[in-house]
């Protein structure tokens, strides 16, 4: 029998799953993957809740507010709908919800200029911005053209950005005091409260397990770590918001009726006639230019964690992957819980092992269900979970051996990179600090060959991010 004919015989004999998903050529499996795709959803599981916090507690031009209700139905629902989409179309272990980059722009930036259907507007026009750009290759020609130093920079930063998240969430790093250092340990110098426990013994067990290989090992300490949780708060004396936006409790309900009020209720064009031209347009800007970068920086970062880029740093079907994500953008418009992008914690379903969309598909099904389950997703607190993010910020570290440190050309732009996510929370922000210095370096030093036209315009147009405030006022004066 020939090699070929024994290919064929293995291919015949796979399951569909296997075949749609290649499971087989990504060497994991379907447990793993169901495992992974459970995982990223825990981790994330607080978007339900967080997001209508968020949006909730603002007004738009006329005073109104949207309702808590509505907005936890739409960010369920786009959420499932997007990552199950990523999973069909992009076959990649990533996840999506309303982007906590995009929701604070919507809530503070546009909404106080228009309506609310009006602000949703510029989201979904955000979103075909980037499906055209995904569409004609110039989302992929500008990602492609970033050095391959930089984009190893994007996926360490992204580390230190989600653990980070998890430490600050968790309580064990505080913002500290107005004549203190901007960040140290606990809110003064002092870890406290029960809930810093439970995220301390949830780490413990997390690492103890991940380094004995045990399956599940992130799973299973999110589960036990919110079964102390519960345990802790029904036995202690806490206060509600000690636990922050989930409040670890046996929910009273498990089915809630699901509210479809937000649906569609958007007016695309009417932000630029309500707040004007500039206003809108800025905001649009600002809009594209981070749902654009966020996304890119997560996608290489975790798609590089799962082993899915090749040797030059690039990804095959990266285009399918760009012109999902914007799709992602309208359809979270749409629906009235601001754009959906690609989350950083779905590098935890790549630790548990997660290399397709399958786990995606998982990942969906459980924001499908959760719209009629939100009792159930408002159960495990973010002490529960910020070890995950942790531990996988760790893991994502492990990308800078790929940097040449010796070389300060690439050495200086990509320590900005990295330094900048997690001191300014932002992704978008350590891309444009890293590009803007690769581009400043390089041309000092006489290389402006090396540098990619694209890289040109691209740092034009983070120099025209970064000085927004000031370019608004010289055209409002």
């Amino acid at each position: 029998m020939t090699e070929v004919q024994t290919r064929t015989i293995r291919a015949a004999t796979r399951s569909p799953v296997d075949r749609l998903f290649g499971l087989s050529a990504r060497r994991t499996s379907m447990s793993r993957e169901i495992r992974g795709g459970i995982t990223t959803f825990v981790a994330m599981a607080y978007v339900v809740l967080l997001v209508p916090l968020m949006l909730g507690g603002a007004t738009d031009i006329d005073g109104n507010h949207l309702g808590i209700a509505q907005i936890t139905t739409a960010t369920a629902f786009s959420a499932g709908l997007s990552t199950v989409l990523m999973g069909l179309v992009g076959n990649v272990p990533l996840a999506l919800a309303a982007g906590l980059g995009v929701v604070p722009v919507v809530a503070f930036q546009a909404a106080p200029h228009m309506t609310w259907p009006q602000a949703m507007g510029l989201v979904v026009l955000m979103g075909v911005v980037i499906v055209i750009m995904a569409a004609t290759g110039l989302r992929t020609m500008i990602i492609n053209a970033i050095p391959p130093a930089l984009k190893n920079a994007i996926g360490v930063g992204i580390g230190m950005f989600i653990a980070m998240i998890g430490l600050v969430s968790s309580g064990v790093v505080g913002h500290g005091s107005p004549t203190g250092p901007p960040v140290g340990l606990g809110p003064d110098g002092h870890l406290q409260g029960w809930p810093v426990v439970v995220f301390g013994v949830g780490l413990l067990l997390m690492l103890a397990l991940y380094i004995r290989k045990v399956p599940g090992a992130i799973l299973i300490s999110i589960a036990a770590a919110t079964a102390l949780a519960i345990l802790i708060n029904a036995t202690g004396d806490i206060a509600p918001e000690d636990w922050g936006t989930v409040v670890p409790e046996v929910p009273e309900k498990l089915f809630a009726a699901p509210d479809f009020g937000l649906m569609l209720n958007v007016d695309l064009f009417g932000g630029f006639a309500r707040a004007g031209a500039l206003t809108a347009g800025v905001v649009l800007f600002t809009l594209v230019l981070t749902g654009f970068f966020d996304a890119m920086g997560t996608i290489f970062g975790v798609c590089d964690e799962a082993g899915l880029l090749d040797e030059q740093g690039r990804m095959p079907g990266l285009g399918r992957v760009l012109t999902t994500d914007g799709v992602a953008q309208i359809i979270g418009g749409a629906s009235g819980g601001a754009g959906s992008t690609v989350y950083v914690e779905s590098a935890t379903g790549v630790g548990e092992g997660a290399r397709t969309g399958l786990a995606s598909v998982v990942t969906g099904g459980l924001f499908c269900l959760a719209v009629f389950f939100t009792p159930i997703a408002g159960v495990v607190p973010i002490q529960a979970a910020s070890p995950a993010l942790v531990l996988v910020g760790a893991l994502m570290m492990t990308q800078a051996r790929k940097i040449d440190w010796g070389d300060l050309e690439v050495a200086v732009p990509a320590f900005l990179t990295v330094v900048a996510m997690p001191f300014t929370y932002s992704i978008t922000n350590g891309v444009g600090a890293g590009l803007i210095a690769y581009t400043v370096i390089k041309a000092a030093r006489g290389k402006f060959r090396e540098i990619h036209w694209l890289v040109w315009v691209v740092t034009v147009v983070f120099t025209a991010y970064f000085a927004i405030s000031g370019i608004e006022v010289l055209l409002g004066g």
